[in-house]
């Protein structure tokens, strides 16, 4: 646990001064542009609605269901279960405080709620499931050049309360995006997204996952923008407790985006239907509300 601390204090200090030195070089330079006086900051409000059939876990593109199931095998309701993962349906809200410190680089850390059934039995409380900290930042742009714009998010989740079931995910993704126009308005994107997870109690081993992707997208003159991806994800399986084992998949995954933006490239409403085989299908609708305290 020591050395998971410093890790992440080396990593929180490598986001905090990088931005820093970014936005120094930016200000000296001779552009002439003239620089916000202050960040755009929103509350990045999230509210899913998925559905994941028995025997399952979702990763998807988002947080796996795992921490929904985590609080109910945790709880009371955890020695009801039967020899294996009931479908689920599941009502999430995620309340990431995100930062954009300069054009590349944003950061944003916050909490995450959820309501989970089981089966035919009833909702559960929401309850906060999660915390999360993390960030985005391009690596590469390409500014009309010949290379693609490299970007690089990293997440880590942390299980909410602390006890014998803790789980801590490392998502990591790396997506290269071409675009075919000087505006940036068409494009097409490839990349790959890594999913790790450790819990604390040893009869809990959760595989890693791993998704690779292709897709593309469109932006009208009235700033409506559209994102379609195509992939396949990569399951290695999972043992809970004394559950049936999730056994390991290779699948195909879809991922839907419609955005309303502003001029400026700002998100002010977004919809996202996921469709993801587990092996069966599972479904998650995505409402992304962004609140903004700043934006430029």
């Amino acid at each position: 646990m020591f050395g998971f601390q410093n890790a992440v204090r080396a990593a929180l200090a490598a986001v905090l001064i990088c931005p820093v030195a970014s936005s120094l070089a930016a200000d000296a330079g001779d552009d002439g542009e003239a620089k916000p006086a202050v960040p755009t900051m929103y509350l990045d409000l999230r509210s899913y609605y998925g559905q994941i059939p028995a025997g399952s876990l979702a990763f998807g593109f988002g947080h796996p269901s795992l921490f929904s199931a985590v609080q109910t095998l945790s709880g009371p309701n955890g020695a009801a279960l039967p020899t294996s993962l009931p479908a689920a349906k599941s009502v999430n809200v995620d309340l990431p405080f995100t930062v954009d410190v300069t054009d590349n680089v944003s950061l944003y850390g916050g909490v995450s709620g959820s309501s989970t059934q089981f089966g035919g039995g009833g909702w559960s409380s929401f309850d906060i499931t999660s915390w999360n900290i993390g960030l985005q930042a391009d690596l590469y742009q390409q500014n009309g050049g010949t290379f693609p714009t490299v970007t690089l998010q990293s997440t880590i989740t942390q299980s909410i309360p602390n006890g014998p079931l803790t789980a801590i995910s490392f998502n990591n993704i790396l997506e290269f995006d071409y675009a075919l126009n000087a505006d940036e308005t068409r494009g097409v994107l490839a990349g790959i997204q890594h999913t790790r997870i450790d819990v604390s109690n040893a009869v809990v081993n959760v595989r890693p996952n791993t998704i690779g992707y292709v897709g593309a997208y469109y932006q009208w003159p009235n700033n409506w923008k559209f994102t379609g991806r195509i992939g396949v994800q990569s399951f290695e399986g999972a043992q809970l407790l004394n559950l049936a084992p999730i056994q390991p998949f290779i699948e195909p995954i879809v991922r839907l985006d419609l955005d309303r933006m502003d001029g400026n490239d700002n998100r002010l409403f977004g919809v996202t239907a996921e469709i993801m085989w587990v092996p069966k299908p599972a479904f998650q609708l995505t409402l992304r509300t962004p609140l903004y305290a700043a934006r430029n």
